[in-house]
């Protein structure tokens, strides 16, 4: 089967699939990935935060066809058959709109490696809103807020697939104009889909920020995700925000990072809050417009090191399954 004629097949079967899950509004939630939706209860072992590719060019930029997806493919599947191999059954890729997302090469390698593979609707204004499209400097909240239910009602543009989660993220401090605006488009988001929202967080301030324009919204802070919460040192915020109920993510554990995330981790069941942690790697990717998609940081080092460092460190089995099962399922299942 040549390339066009896998979209075209997958894009019918998976639109088949998923709107049968939308149609039934009393139906058990369920979990969209790129190959449809699952109960919740068949997520398995989880990363909760990695990528498979990115493009920073911009999204002024940004383009089809910057990139080969074979070349995509042959890089990126012995990692993903790696992990799957670990034990990994689930990984949430987090590449934005506009930055990189590709739900059907994601659809194809969930395919080829048996891993689930669940991605995302919304924007990101990091970086000085470089990867928020020019319309959504001008378009009312409201009209950001339609076109990621339209994602999650009718699947993503050209491949029936739907977003299993919603992503955003900000920059450091007080909310930017924009940013307040993507974060106010998730809040409505999440009102009409159930969808959790996983913010690119750039400190503790900017947390606070958003659960607060969050609940201005009355969404509750356990529909919100603080990504990369390893950045903020001042552990006395991790434990303010896990206390409103929101998940706390230790996302960047590298092995540099090592010990610093299983300290954090350790500080988070010390003082109760185990139950709101995430941990991921951020890991991956291929670097579109670098040769060969450059340097690939690959996904095993959280199973193959981090969780047995978790042990050393006290944390029992019952902790281990919380955090990589229990605290994922609980997260991505979309509220009703």
């Amino acid at each position: 089967m040549n390339r066009r004629n896998f979209f075209k097949t997958s894009a019918a079967a998976i639109g088949a699939i998923q709107v049968g899950f939308f149609a039934s509004a009393n139906a058990t939630p369920e979990i969209n990935t790129v190959l449809g939706p699952i109960p919740p209860g068949n997520l398995g072992r989880v990363l909760m935060h990695e990528h498979v590719l990115e493009d920073f060019i911009g999204a002024d930029e940004i383009a089809p066809g910057r990139y080969d997806a074979e070349e995509v493919v042959s890089k990126v599947l012995p990692h993903l058959k790696s992990i799957r191999a670990l034990g990994c059954e689930t990984l949430v890729e987090c590449t934005p709109a506009y930055l990189g997302r590709d739900p059907g090469l994601l659809a194809r390698l969930s395919q080829a490696s048996g891993l689930q593979i669940i991605t995302n609707t919304g924007f990101t204004g990091a970086v000085g809103g470089k990867y928020v499209p020019r319309f959504a400097y001008s378009e009312p909240v409201k009209d950001i807020a339609a076109r990621w239910v339209g994602e999650f009602r009718d699947g993503i543009p050209s491949t029936g697939i739907r977003p299993g989660f919603i992503k955003i993220g900000v920059g450091p401090g007080p909310l930017s104009e924009v940013s307040t605006k993507l974060v106010s488009a998730a809040a409505l988001t999440h009102l009409q889909t159930g969808l959790v929202i996983a913010s690119h967080t750039g400190d503790g301030l900017a947390a606070m920020a958003q659960l607060s324009l969050l609940k201005k919204h009355a969404v509750p802070p356990s529909a919100f995700i603080w990504a990369h919460a390893q950045d903020e040192k001042n552990i006395g915020l991790h434990r303010a925000v896990a206390e409103e109920g929101a998940w706390i993510e230790f996302d960047g554990i590298s092995e540099e990072s090592l010990s610093q995330n299983v300290a954090s981790v350790v500080e988070m069941k010390q003082a109760g809050h185990l139950d709101h942690v995430l941990i991921s790697q951020d890991a991956g990717w291929y670097h579109v417009g670098e040769g060969g998609g450059g340097s690939f940081r690959g996904y095993g080092l959280l199973f193959a090191r981090f969780l047995p460092e978790l042990r050393k460190a006290g944390l029992t089995e019952s902790d281990v399954h919380t955090l990589i099962i229990g605290n994922p399922r609980r997260a991505l299942t979309p509220s009703r």
